[in-house]
Formats: C-alpha cells, sequence, structure tokens
C-alpha cells in the first residue's frame, strides 16, 4: 500500500533530517556555518519549500539550528547548554502543576545526596581544596545577601564537578535556573545566611573526614530545612 502524501512528507523531511544532523556531527556543517538555503535543499533532496521547512522546524526543536527571524538558521553545536535550552520550557511548565517545585527539588536532594558520598570517599586534595575555598568565599559573603546567594550555589556547584562527569554540572545548572525564580522570593537576612553557612561546614567537615554516611544526613538536613524555610512562599495551583 502506498502512503498517502502527507506520510510521504514526512518521510521526506525526516531523511532531510537525518541527512543534515548526520553532517553537521561529523563536520561537514562547521558550528556557526550558514544552512544552504531552502531552494539549494529543495533541489538537493527533491522535496517541496513545504517539506524542508519542517526539516528546518524539527532541527531547530532539536538544537541544532539557531533560527532568528529574518536571518538564515546557523548550525549550532549539540552539548549539554542546548538540551537544557530545549528542556527549559517542558520544565517550566511542569513547574506550574501542584507539587511541580517540590518534585524538581526532592531530585536535586536525591543527586547531591549520591554527590556528597561520592566526595567523601573520593575526593582529592584539589576537590578538597575546591570546596574548602568556596566555603570560606560563602562565609565571607554572610552580610551580603545577594552574594551569599551566589556563593551558596557555587559551593554546592563543587559538588557536582568533583564527580568528574561533565552532565552533572550541566544539571546543576538546571537545578539553579529552574529553581531560581522561586528562590528569589525566599526572604534573606544575615541570620538565615549563617544558617546556612554552618550547614555547609558540617557538609564540608563530613567530607574531610571521610564519613559519607554523616555527610549524608547533613546534606539531608540542609536541604530539608532550606525546604521548610521557603515553601510557604511557593503557591500550587
Amino acid at each position: 500500500m502506498r502512503p498517502h502524501h502527507g506520510d510521504d512528507g514526512k518521510r521526506r523531511a525526516d531523511d532531510i533530517v537525518q541527512e543534515v544532523e548526520q553532517r553537521i556531527l561529523d563536520g561537514r556543517l562547521a558550528v556557526g556555518a550558514i544552512l544552504p538555503s531552502e531552494r539549494v535543499l529543495m533541489d538537493e533532496f527533491g522535496a517541496s519549500r513545504t517539506v524542508v521547512r519542517e526539516a528546518i522546524t524539527a532541527l531547530s526543536n532539536r538544537g541544532l539550528l539557531d533560527c532568528k527571524p529574518r536571518f538564515r538558521p546557523t548550525i549550532r553545536k549539540p552539548g549539554m547548554e542546548t538540551a537544557l535550552d530545549i528542556t527549559t520550557p517542558i520544565v517550566q511548565q511542569l513547574l506550574g502543576n501542584r507539587g511541580g517545585v517540590e518534585n524538581l527539588y526532592r531530585m536535586r536532594v536525591f543527586i547531591e545526596t549520591g554527590l556528597v558520598r561520592h566526595a567523601a570517599v573520593n575526593a582529592d586534595k584539589n576537590g578538597i581544596s575546591q570546596l574548602r575555598q568556596a566555603l570560606q568565599a560563602n562565609e565571607a559573603a554572610i552580610d551580603d545577601s545577594a552574594s551569599f546567594y551566589q556563593t551558596d550555589t557555587a559551593f554546592h556547584a563543587v559538588l557536582y564537578q568533583l564527580a568528574d562527569n561533565p552532565i552533572l554540572p550541566a544539571v546543576h545548572a538546571g537545578f539553579t535556573s529552574w529553581l531560581a525564580p522561586h528562590w528569589d522570593s525566599m526572604p534573606r537576612m544575615p541570620e538565615r545566611n549563617r544558617q546556612n553557612y554552618l550547614a555547609h561546614e558540617r557538609i564540608f567537615n563530613c567530607i574531610l573526614d571521610r564519613d559519607p554516611d554523616a555527610a549524608e544526613e547533613a546534606l539531608k538536613e540542609h536541604l530539608n530545612s532550606a525546604w521548610e524555610m521557603v515553601r510557604d512562599t511557593f503557591k500550587d495551583p
């Protein structure tokens, strides 16, 4: 049975997407280069303008093209940042659901629990030094809530870096980006900053003592306490 015209058009668009994607991945289409014109693609693939535009839209949705009004699409490097750009609108929509913010926060707790255990067992001198420097910067910022928030985020970021997995720092960037609008609604004051600093200090000392169980407990206590401080500022639909 022959496919309907619509099915055939979709298959042609999929073929274009697959071929262009392969050219990007193997370097035949360089990052930052301008995508061949619609007319060139139409001629090369024997496809209609509608099919070519469908393929371009699909490539843009995959994060492989940067499409701006009145400009030809340019090639974009696929990577974790691209994945975050694509994922962010979906996550933001999910955060609008009942319990969405808390679900995302609990996922952060789950991941960081593993990270502090890993750090307690595996962190080398350089990793310990990074944590110590982040902790010292956090302490110095206690009286400046804006700076404290930045150094707080930086302290947790080191935990993601110490796992030596390039995906994890991107995950931390996602958590920071997705939760920041909610975190900004939290009242800030030096007293609370000091509480959070002391929690960071406890986590650091547990890692320094090579005690993964204590590090996990300190991390959970810290993040659960932080959640209790801000949960009333989140309004579920």
